[in-house]
């Protein structure tokens, strides 16, 4: 710690031997277009903040296991460090390997999760050999862009809240000592949830305890000074807004009651990093899920998380309640006036409404859109080496019954992760999920095999909890009544792979852009699917909300023709809108108070 740039004694924390806090904000590289890092990163400077935080998804980079990570483009961690350099930022890197941060299976790659018998999160020796394949790509990046060799990265994170997690405290510190051999000089640190128990379970000897907390900073401040009383108190989540699940509101936090939350902590000497600063979007199928315990909550493709800077970037009311805290916590009381670029809106494409052609039969679609594994008993999507995405399974059954006597029986998928679509002999039968498939749906048969066909939707990995790296596809089994099906084909169905020509047989719209700029996709008459601008897979859409629009940033698009493509699950529309604004859903207070949770 003495040769780090950052330091603390008695409780203060120290940049190069003077007295600091960090005033930091939350942006992931991952979520925003590369077009727009610098943007957005300017925002946060001009919002007072110091130093930028972000996380690194192992799985952005390294989706499957025979490709070597990959840190180009959009990828390219160094490039986003180096901007944050010219903005004047410095920066905190959060390597994980687990990050939670509702990203599909919380940054772990699939492949990783899906080995037979993994314990994830301990000392298991396959699991840490992984990860120190991946810290052998990774940290150089970091080590290089350290204050140590004249870069701006001045504290890296050791796991992520691991005491909402577990207790191999040998793990912790074989994760501190994998970061220091590969070159991590600067401070180091753990971050749990600011109570005793998160404490117990993530926090070691000899390494800087930080929390992660949204309401009752004084609380957790008072703690600290009873636990860790020669350490600084750092939230390095201080959660100023909150995510969305699919069939829930639209959560904000009123952006007064957040400053002074901000405050308590600022006036009592802490320092803060909000979470987030700017959320950005779940482009693709990144978004994760959490479990309640009885059903899963699939996060919305937007990650707006209602921050000082909104997914299209606009300055909020909350980034100035936080400009004011940030600048008054440096003894700044008049505020510098704000450059009037970063005032002005973003330009936005004319609103229009666009028919949408016919696509071909989804069905039909998944029949054709892999090459088909045959087995006994289903296959999970990591046995498929599929990691997002759908898988047609298909099969014959006898269902009872008699030509004169039709019977109806009940269909039933134990292991259901996480939506089927089943069409029986080809006429669709319905909708299962996690929580109905053990009921199952009525079929009807006359005592002659029919053909079983269930397309199964990932509709996005668990990032927090016990069950982060569950398993996918049908784990368990497809019944009629008590009678279980065998000798299955599964056809993997891997979206996120889709070029242009695969594409071409989905339903679509073009339109002419002159010169590009923001737009807000929303599909009114549609069901359920995803959405692609040229070639781009933007994410999710589902008519359950509260997310309406999809957010398109302008370097999607290009000028002359746009290209917009949709697979419809459940209900095809008639029409695509382009928007003037975003519509993120109806709106319900944040439930801040969790302070257990992300």
């Amino acid at each position: 710690m003495n040769n780090a740039l950052l330091s603390y004694r008695d409780a203060v924390l120290y940049r190069s031997g003077e007295p600091y806090r960090i005033l930091a904000g939350a942006i992931h590289y991952f979520r925003v277009h590369p077009a727009l890092w610098q943007d957005r990163l300017r925002r946060l400077k001009a919002m007072g903040a110091n130093t930028v935080d972000t996380y690194v998804a192992w799985n952005f980079h390294q989706p499957k296991r025979d490709e070597a990570p990959d840190f180009s483009d959009w990828r390219d961690l160094g490039r986003f460090i180096d901007l944050a350099a010219e903005e004047g930022l410095d920066v905190i890197v959060r390597p994980g390997p687990y990050i939670c941060a509702e990203w599909d299976n919380g940054g772990f790659p699939a492949w990783l999760t899906g080995i037979p018998g993994i314990g994830l999160r301990c000392m298991d020796p396959v699991f840490t050999a992984a990860i120190e394949e991946w810290f052998d790509h990774l940290l150089p990046i970091v080590a290089s862009r350290q204050a140590s060799a004249g870069g701006p990265v001045v504290a890296v994170q050791i796991e992520n809240e691991y005491g909402s997690y577990g207790d191999d405290h040998e793990y912790i510190r074989w994760n501190r000592r994998a970061l220091e051999d590969r070159g991590i000089t600067e401070l180091l640190f753990t971050a749990d949830g600011g109570t005793d128990y998160f404490l117990d379970g993530g926090a070691v000897e000899g390494t800087w305890a930080t929390a992660t907390l949204g309401s009752r900073g004084d609380v957790a401040m008072a703690t600290w000074q009873r636990r860790r009383p020669g350490e600084p108190f750092f939230n390095v989540e201080f959660w100023g807004g909150w995510f969305d699940h699919w069939g829930e509101h639209h959560h904000r936090r009123d952006a007064d009651e957040a400053a002074v939350e901000a405050r308590k902590m600022l006036d009592l000497g802490g320092s803060i990093c909000v979470y987030m600063a700017h959320g950005g979007t779940n482009f693709g199928l990144s978004s994760g899920s959490n479990h309640d315990g009885t059903m899963l909550q699939p996060t919305v493709t937007s990650y707006d998380s209602d921050a000082p800077i909104a997914e299209n970037g606009a300055l909020t009311a909350k980034f100035h309640a936080f400009r004011k805290e940030f600048f008054r916590a440096q003894g700044i009381e008049e505020l510098p006036e704000l450059p009037a670029e970063l005032l002005a809106d973003a330009p936005v494409l004319p609103a229009q409404s666009l028919p949408l052609s016919d696509g071909l039969d989804l069905l039909e679609l998944a029949r054709s859109a892999g090459t088909p594994i045959t087995s006994v008993k289903p296959l999970g999507f990591e046995q498929l080496g599929l990691d997002t995405g759908m898988v047609l399974y298909a099969s014959e059954a006898i269902l009872p019954g008699r030509a004169d006597a039709p019977t109806e029986s009940r269909l039933k998928i134990t292991g259901l992760n996480d939506r089927a679509y089943v069409w029986v002999d080809g006429t669709f039968a319905g909708v299962l999920d996690d929580v109905t498939g053990a009921e199952g749906l009525a079929v009807t048969g006359t005592g002659v095999a029919a053909k079983l066909e269930i397309l199964v939707e990932n509709l996005g990995r668990i990032n927090y909890g016990p069950l982060t790296g569950h398993g996918k596809g049908i784990l368990g089994g497809v019944l009629v009544n008590q009678r279980y099906t065998f000798h299955w084909t599964q056809t993997p169905v891997a979206l996120a792979d889709w070029k242009l020509e695969d594409l071409e047989s989905l339903a679509g719209a073009d339109f002419e852009v002159d010169e590009p700029a923001d737009t807000y996709i929303a599909l009114p008459d549609s069901g359920k699917g995803f959405v692609w601008l040229n070639g781009f897979l933007l994410g999710r859409y589902w008519e359950k909300g509260p997310q309406v629009t999809l957010y398109a940033p302008a370097p999607l698009l290009k000028e002359g023709r746009n290209s917009i493509k949709v697979l419809e699950l459940v209900k095809p529309g008639t029409v695509v809108e382009l928007r003037e604004a975003p519509d993120l859903g109806s709106e319900e207070a944040s439930p801040i108070e969790a302070a257990e949770f992300p």
